[in-house]
């Protein structure tokens, strides 16, 4: 039987950027294939109680940048902590990733790691045309191509978001799998634990 996950995430979440790599390796040894959902969460958080980060509490920002040190050095993983260009938009790049879906799945998935390395670890600006016409020479792909149909991927992603809250998403990253909710990078284990049974 083919298994799917269901892969909510955020490209400029940092706990996208932490589980990304280990989702892949955990899907390729699984045998599973991974469907990508970059979706908004301006749209997700008002709907489910979340808080952007610039509104959450000085005590709140503090513990979190203490647990992404944390996971950082556990995980042995480059990780810039206030990266340069945080916080900005996604929606370009996440339109490039819902067209690449279209026509190549895999390649999707690889593009939104190259998009989350680029934030977390090089400090470029994800936000900007350049930027994503650069990443998307690098990886092969035609960039004014994937960029060109961002009106109708933004309206998708419209969607998606409002479908991805009638499924229970409420943060990313978010793993469905065989109808169960998994959210949170650190609930990767569990996630192999339901495909490995």
């Amino acid at each position: 039987m083919s298994k799917t996950i269901d892969y909510y995430l955020s490209l400029i979440s940092p706990w996208s950027y932490l589980g990304h790599r280990r989702l892949l390796d955990i899907a390729a040894q699984s045998h599973a294939t991974i469907n990508i959902w970059p979706v908004d969460f301006s749209v997700i958080f008002p709907s489910t109680g979340g808080i952007p980060l610039p509104k959450r509490s000085p005590e709140r920002k503090a513990y979190r940048l203490q647990e992404l040190k944390r996971w950082r050095d556990y995980l042995k993983l480059p990780l810039t902590l206030e990266p340069k260009h945080f916080p900005v938009s996604d929606k370009l790049a996440a339109s490039m990733v819902v067209n690449l879906r279209t026509q190549n799945p895999a390649a999707a998935v690889q593009f939104a790691d190259a998009c989350l390395r680029a934030c977390w670890v090089e400090e470029r600006d994800i936000s900007d045309t350049d930027t994503l016409l650069a990443l998307a020479r690098e990886n092969q792909l035609d960039g004014e191509a994937l960029l060109s149909l961002s009106d109708a991927a933004m309206q998708t992603i419209a969607w998606d978001s409002a479908k991805a809250v009638k499924r229970g998403i409420f943060g990313a990253p978010s793993y469905m799998f065989d109808g169960e909710l998994f959210w949170g990078q650190d609930r990767l284990e569990f996630l192999q634990r339901a495909l490995q049974k």
